[in-house]
């Protein structure tokens, strides 16, 4: 669901009497940064649990609370009645929504119950041009986060399965968590093109670069995942390359990291221009099971992300650069008003004392 919903409540019953006497119950919806509610009646629940076994091809995991085998017999609007009834579709949905089985609250039919904006994510399915609101887009941005932590969970568990000599369910937790990975990249793509139309709805320049640093944050997130996602855990288990199950021997990491002059095989140290004392080489937890293709690897790898969190400071720094100019642009033009203000408090001085002298010459 493309708006994350955080509470389901049903406060209350309303009685109507158009187009006849019924009864609705008024459902509030919690998202993350905007709430509303729906009205509904207990025949729109009963159609909605209908739906949503007959969709999923399961029942969802709570039962609707029952019609009244006396019904007929009894007052429509006896307060206690309606009262259970109340507690009962709160419970129903609620249940829907803290499910550990997403298809039901990832149905249409309950989207649509509840009344879910879901133009963004027919946007989705198309594979067209969003059409974001301000509120829909930070719904959208909050969504993404959830399922980045998702993929996260999924890689953990993975790891763990591999901790635990399961190699098949390791490899099914990684493939999923790629899965999930490829559908958040191209959501965060649509994201990043519906800020478009926002610019072109008026959203202000400020806010747009705000909202630009979110989505280059998310990405950067996703790149670091999908990076972590397509090489499997160096481990022991038989999980990852032959230099990462085989690593080299202490001997072999000794002479590689040695300090002395002369380099393996009866090399020179090339001839170079040092800066201070040179740091002597350490081993580390994260490059002992490396060899060098892979400490060549996990050198490369770092250096593009140092990369890019270069380019988003660059871009902060850019930000920052704006809006000084800005700053100083508006501090110019105060000073220019104050000038003006100055001058004209001169001129209606010079009156005043002109006026002074003419009133002590006629009462002269």
């Amino acid at each position: 669901m493309s708006t994350v919903i955080q509470a389901i409540h049903i406060p209350t019953w309303e009685e109507r009497t158009q187009p006849k006497p019924h009864v609705v119950y008024r459902i509030e919806i919690q998202a993350s940064v905007r709430s509303w509610q729906m009205w509904r009646r207990y025949s729109e629940f009963a159609d909605l649990h209908v739906e949503l076994t007959k969709s999923t091809g399961a029942a969802p995991p709570a039962q609707l609370p029952p019609k009244h085998a006396l019904a007929l017999f009894r007052s429509n609007t006896n307060p206690a009645l309606l009262e259970e009834r109340r507690a009962g579709l709160e419970t129903y949905l609620r249940a829907i929504l803290a499910a550990r089985d997403d298809r039901w609250r990832e149905a249409f039919a309950f989207r649509d119950f509840l009344g879910v904006p879901v133009g963004k994510q027919a946007a989705h399915d198309v594979g067209g041009p969003s059409q974001f609101t301000s509120s829909s887009w930070l719904d959208e941005h909050q969504d993404l986060q959830a399922r980045v932590r998702d993929v996260r969970a999924d890689i953990n568990r993975r790891d763990a399965l591999s901790d635990s000599n399961d190699i098949s369910g390791s490899h099914q937790a990684n493939v999923q968590a790629k899965k999930k990975l490829a559908g958040v990249l191209t959501r965060v793509g649509v994201l990043e093109e519906g800020l478009q139309t926002l610019a072109l709805a008026g959203l202000s320049e400020g806010e747009l670069q705000r909202r630009r640093d979110m989505v280059a944050r998310l990405r950067d997130d996703c790149e670091k995942l999908a990076k972590i996602v397509t090489v499997s855990r160096m481990t022991t288990r038989g999980i990852g390359s032959a230099a990462e199950r085989n690593p080299a021997s202490a001997t072999d990491r000794d002479a590689l990291m040695s300090s002395s002059s002369g380099m393996p095989g009866g090399f020179n140290r090339p001839v170079a221009r040092v800066f201070g004392q040179a740091a002597q080489p350490r081993e580390t937890e994260q490059t002992r099971p490396l060899d060098d293709h892979g400490l060549l690897q996990l050198q490369q790898t770092q250096m593009n992300q140092q990369d890019a969190q270069l380019a988003q400071l660059t871009s902060i720094l850019q930000r920052q650069k704006q809006l000084g100019l800005a700053i100083h642009e508006e501090v110019s033009q105060q000073i220019e008003e104050l000038d003006h203000l100055n001058n004209d408090v001169d001129r209606v001085g010079g009156k005043l004392t002109s006026a002074k002298k003419q009133m002590n010459r006629l009462g002269g």
